[in-house]
């Protein structure tokens, strides 16, 4: 494959604006520098991407291969050098006239990262590039050995799932639509579900314009059986964000009754509504949150309630590997404070005898199973009774991370 310089030119202006400049995010900054190149091909594009989230997902291990030491605190600036070590990595030829770094010295550290006896002479936290104090907080939350075990799966290439919209197709029909008219070939998982075979641009398709699909990862998809709702009732989603789970929710109640999608950005409940039109459902209401009355007036006002509330996003760092750099101690504790917060005011919104669905895309026991069993000692918690909660793995299951939680709210009397 031949490199273009102004291709390894656009990858070292992008990643100086995650890691230095701005420290904007990776997905961000991709679809910016895309847009700036509408005239690149879809090679070129694919592999613009890829290098970018790749050496995002390496940062910490290819600064130690770079300098032979861990560079924690002094990064590599040279981002052009530090993208052709990442190529020469992937087994591709080492190009010279962007590194002045010593061909024979790489191979003796790759050779001492490959060799199992010898890799472990470099610590975890550089091996699978991680920020230390989030190295400590897996330790501490999950143990040593199931943390190790976790690792390696959190910075594989994350899958890609499509959302069959059972409203207007079934899976075997987009299956058959994706292959005939954009050549995309894709396996079967479930009935609503279908996983694409390498990674391609599935949002200029007709099928996607045409809303018979939205991109959803497989664990996330679980949580609208989860919340059991059903045809005609008042369900709210109260961190609905743009508003994926809403329009899975809106699907499974075939259409009828009434969804009121809550968040505090105006903008993404915008792109919620754009994406409901397109899919065809008309049973969503979007409503900004613009203080405590916004929840107060929808006190016990709703049959189902799902809390998907802000985390660590720990869950999916395969699929957002910037996350990792971005998230610190000090913001993983505010994050917990929310959560409570959320689950103990927006609990309310709740009726006697309606179900509740705590979820997040967090590995952590403190996001999850220990948020609730504090929820459940509160005041308001003691109303609730826990149904059953699931946490899923990305090393134990083919999806992201992500942790889900159904109660039942008591009646009155009981």
């Amino acid at each position: 494959m031949k490199i273009h310089d102004l291709l390894v030119t656009e990858i070292s202006n992008s990643l100086d604006l995650i890691f230095f400049e701005d420290k904007q995010y990776a997905d961000k900054v991709v679809e910016k520098a895309l847009k700036r190149n509408k005239k690149w091909g879809s090679r070129d594009r694919k592999f613009f991407a890829e290098s970018i989230f790749e050496v995002t997902r390496w940062w910490r291990l290819l600064n130690y291969l770079h300098e032979g030491k861990d560079t924690s605190s002094e990064e590599v600036t040279d981002l052009k050098s530090l993208w052709a070590l990442w190529w020469y990595w992937q087994k591709n030829e080492l190009l010279l006239e962007y590194t002045t770094l010593d061909k024979a010295l790489i191979d003796q550290r790759i050779k001492l990262l490959n060799d199992p006896i010898t890799k472990t002479q470099i610590p975890l936290a550089v091996r699978e590039s991680i920020p230390n104090w989030l190295d400590k907080l897996g330790c501490m939350e999950l143990g040593e050995v199931e943390w190790s075990l976790l690792l390696p799966a959190l910075n594989e290439k994350a899958s890609v799932y499509l959302r069959v919209n059972l409203l207007k197709t079934s899976a075997k029909d987009l299956q058959s639509r994706l292959k005939s008219e954009d050549d995309i070939e894709t396996e079967l998982i479930t009935n609503e579900c279908l996983k694409l075979h390498e990674r391609k641009n599935v949002f200029i398709t007709k099928s996607f314009l045409g809303g018979l699909f939205e991109v959803q990862d497989l664990s996330s998809q679980e949580v609208a059986s989860f919340l059991d709702v059903q045809p005609g009732q008042r369900v709210i989603d109260a961190c609905a964000g743009a508003g994926g789970k809403s329009l899975h929710l809106a699907v499974h109640m075939k259409n009828k009754g009434r969804i009121i999608a809550l968040d505090i950005h105006e903008w993404k409940l915008n792109e919620l509504k754009s994406r409901a039109r397109r899919d065809g459902i008309d049973i969503i209401e979007t409503r900004v949150i613009e203080n405590s009355k916004t929840i107060k007036r929808l006190e016990e006002s709703c049959d189902r309630l799902l809390l998907d509330v802000p985390c660590s996003g720990s869950g999916v760092i395969r699929r957002n590997p910037d996350t990792k750099w971005k998230l610190n101690s000090e913001e993983f504790e505010r994050q917990k404070q929310l959560q409570f917060g959320l689950l103990r005011d927006y609990s309310k919104m709740l009726k006697p005898g309606g179900k509740m669905v705590y979820s997040t895309c967090s590995v952590f026991p403190s996001e999850n199973e220990q948020q609730v069993e504090a929820f459940l000692k509160s005041d308001v918690g003691q109303k609730f009774t826990l149904i059953e909660q699931k946490r899923l793995q990305p090393n134990t299951s083919p999806g992201d991370g992500f942790y889900m939680a159904v109660f039942l709210k008591r009646n009155n009397c009981s």
